[in-house]
């Protein structure tokens, strides 16, 4: 396919690649929004129409991104081929995943991330009456139980690891967010009669073929709850390969950004869950700056910086109300696996020094999904994170890796390391 040059290029179609999208070609950009889902929504709006943007933004859906050839230039893999994408402006809003965290049996069929059980569902996968056990931490627990009521689950109960005090202080400190107060209360109105347990995880998925029940703990009691269903989710993950392999500077919670959302890297943006986790407003508020900024319209941005450092204030509660406690670092046995791409067990990873020697001496890491599970693990269970990112960045065929040729991997100055 030929390369497509634009003024500014989106990557991530969700709630804040559409809102960047949109506002940079009312500035009068040329703009290619481009998602790896058949269409644009993200995680929050899968399968919902949500584009009403200006009908001039090129939307490459089912497209992704696997290298960065060379400054201003993307290598795209879609459907019919692979595709050469040039811009003089990048957004890169590929949003977050979910953190799985390994307890025994959490690799049996039916056991699965919280978003990813809400995915399928909305792919039609059938959960009328299905007994349904949902676990881990933070809002997304309650937007996933809704839905699965909503679509005749058999919801058994929420288990939500965070105190009753932590959630108790954060319940006051959403008075100075009345919009996020009202969406508190409708989850849980929705919720009325489903058994919603604070302090509480799982701590064994049991079955043989496939899931039957799982073990549960709290308070220092332990029961078997019967389920068709375990899903799990232990807060979100930035997805920051892309931003890592440009050389963009990396912090604790995400990609760093200046005022306007401009990375290290001149020309290079991020908006939304990928430099923090923050929620649906800040993402798309982050977009919108990001989107003029790209567009070369700066002014035009900061009349929403207000918004923004409100929502960055939400962000920072939402943060510590839900922050993981230390005895989820006990769930995985020494049998457990972690790495279960490469089999990869935790007494075999807790021994290595550091992330890439796990990865010489046992492959960890190494396999389909390149860290993208057991990386979110280990930097909970051991303090590692990643510290280099190659490409192909996603899986990629031959075709595309040939055709891109050997600027696909570049060694060169090209890209300053993170």
């Amino acid at each position: 396919m030929p390369d497509s040059t634009y003024d500014v290029a989106v990557i991530g179609a969700g709630p804040a690649g559409l809102a960047a999208a949109k506002r940079a070609a009312e500035c009068g950009a040329s703009v290619a929004l481009a998602d790896d889902n058949p269409q644009p929504g993200g995680q929050i709006w899968r399968g919902e129409d949500r584009w009403d943007g200006p009908s001039g933004v090129s939307l490459l859906c089912g497209a992704r991104v696997f290298a960065a050839p060379e400054p201003g230039r993307l290598s795209l893999e879609t459907f019919d081929g692979d595709l050469g994408l040039g811009y003089r402006s990048l957004i890169i809003a590929t949003g977050a995943r979910e953190r799985f965290l390994p307890f025994p049996g959490w690799t049996l069929p039916n056991v699965m991330g919280a978003g990813g059980l809400q995915a399928l569902a909305k792919a039609r996968l059938p959960v009328k009456g299905k007994k349904v056990v949902i676990a881990g931490s933070g809002p997304l627990l309650l937007a996933v139980a809704k839905y699965m009521c909503g679509h005749g689950a058999n919801l058994r109960l929420v288990a939500e690891q965070a105190s009753d005090a932590a959630l108790y202080r954060f319940g006051l400190g959403l008075a100075g967010h009345p919009g996020k107060l009202l969406q508190a209360i409708q989850l849980r109105a929705a919720l009325v009669g489903t058994r919603y347990l604070t302090a509480c995880w799982p701590i064994a998925a049991d079955g043989l073929d496939k899931l039957e029940s799982v073990t549960l703990y709290r308070a220092g009691n332990t029961w078997r709850e019967p389920c068709d269903y375990l899903a799990c989710g232990f807060g979100l993950v930035p997805n920051v390969e892309l931003p890592a392999l440009l050389g963009c500077r990396l912090g604790a919670s995400g990609v760093e950004v200046d005022d306007y959302q401009q990375t290290s890297v001149a020309g290079v943006y991020g908006a939304g869950e990928v430099t923090g986790i923050g929620g649906l407003d800040l993402s798309q508020v982050e977009g919108e700056i990001a989107g003029y900024a790209a567009a070369g319209k700066a002014d035009w941005a900061r009349p929403l910086f207000a918004a923004r450092r409100s929502h960055r204030r939400f962000a920072a509660s939402l943060e510590r109300a839900f922050a993981l406690r230390e005895e989820l670092k006990n769930l995985p046995q020494d049998d457990t696996l972690v790495c279960r791409c490469e089999d990869v067990t935790f007494e075999r990873i807790r021994r290595r020094s550091g992330w890439r020697d796990a990865k010489l001496q046992t492959r960890c890491g190494m396999g389909p999904c390149q860290g993208r599970v057991c990386g979110g693990a280990l930097e909970f269970l051991l303090g590692w994170k990643a510290d280099s990112v190659r490409p192909p960045i996603f899986p990629a065929r031959i075709e595309s890796l040939i055709g891109t040729g050997q600027e696909a991997c570049p060694t060169g100055p090209k890209y300053p390391r993170p």
